[in-house]
């Protein structure tokens, strides 16, 4: 049996581009509470003002229970 974490992962201002060292933290992060890395995927995000989304990643992990 496994169970699966998504988590978002983004900028916070509209256009800013993703940072190499903040997606390592968070990796690092889940790693550290057992969590291992299934996929990373690119995909807008609903923003939380307005309409519209920014660029982020979907970060999937999975570990066994």
């Amino acid at each position: 049996m496994y169970e699966y974490k998504v988590i978002e992962v983004r900028e916070k201002m509209i256009g800013g581009k993703m940072s190499g060292d903040k997606l390592e933290n968070r990796l690092n992060e889940y790693g550290n509470q057992g969590w291992q890395l299934r996929a990373i995927t690119a995909t807008e995000i609903k923003g939380r003002i307005g309409p519209g989304g920014v660029e982020g990643l979907l970060v999937t992990f999975e570990r066994g229970r």
